[in-house]
């Protein structure tokens, strides 16, 4: 047990330039991938509203849809979304078919401008944490637990503004210029706190969830190492690990 903590360890001994650029490589990859996902389960989970009197749906990008009065003087505009979903697939072929491939990867600039440095701040703390906690403790899965709260607690606390300028951005369309103007008069009006507006709720669902989530790959790891008898954890083992301990996420966020 000792020599897989000590080789776990040792697997991670890179420089923080060097974690730097593995996590946001990772975050780039995984935005590229699960962009297309986040914008098929936003029209699944859209459609599923019914729609109000004298009000219509208007797509102002794949992550971020909206239900709004439209008015024109006197008269009003309706829009309607095109077709209906009959499931992931259906909803695949109808976006691509009616809207182009670029459509499933609308909203894409803005998640990356969070997505990027969020990852590299989060990586980056949480391996430098966790290994400074292994040698006090002397208990990687505690060190795990710890580490993976405290890096999720100072990443969000950190992109927490950045989190408000993507909501804005991607609540209406708007200029640089009137993003800017917009982000300066609320800090007038409510001061800087105001753009960490959002982040009680943002610490609480992901730092128990960060932790939970370390703690239960560290196990998983280990587990696996000894019951396939490997003195270190493969690319398959970490792999299966990670999978295990993300799916209680979707528990955890579920209930």
């Amino acid at each position: 047990m000792k020599e897989q903590d000590e080789g776990a360890l040792a697997s991670t001994n890179i420089t923080p330039v060097q974690q730097i650029i593995a996590s946001s490589a990772g975050a780039l990859l995984t935005s590229l991938f699960v962009t297309p996902l986040d914008v098929i389960k936003i029209r699944l989970q859209a459609q599923s509203k019914p729609f109000t009197k004298g009000k219509c749906f208007v797509y102002c990008n794949g992550l971020m849809d909206h239900l709004c009065v439209c008015l024109n003087g006197n008269s009003r505009a309706w829009y309607k979304v095109p077709g209906r979903f009959t499931g992931t697939t259906d909803a695949f072929v109808q976006i691509v078919r009616n809207e182009g491939v670029r459509s499933l990867w609308s909203g894409l600039p803005p998640t990356l401008v969070m997505a990027i440095p969020a990852t590299a701040i989060y990586f980056t703390c949480y391996d430098r944490l966790r290994d400074i906690l292994i040698h006090r403790l002397n208990s990687v899965e505690s060190a795990c637990l710890i580490a993976g709260a405290a890096a999720r607690l100072g990443s969000a606390t950190l992109i927490s503004p950045l989190e408000l300028i993507r909501t804005k951005m991607q609540s209406r369309p708007l200029s640089y210029k009137e993003l800017t103007s917009c982000i300066r008069s609320s800090v007038v009006k409510e001061g800087w706190l105001s753009l960490w507006k959002g982040w009680g709720p943002t610490v609480l669902r992901d730092v128990p969830f960060s932790a939970m989530y370390w703690f239960n790959y560290e196990l998983g790891r280990k587990w696996l190492c000894q019951r396939y008898n490997k003195a270190e954890a493969t690319l398959s083992i970490c792999f299966a690990s990670g999978a295990l301990s993300g799916s209680v996420r979707s528990i955890y966020l579920i209930m």
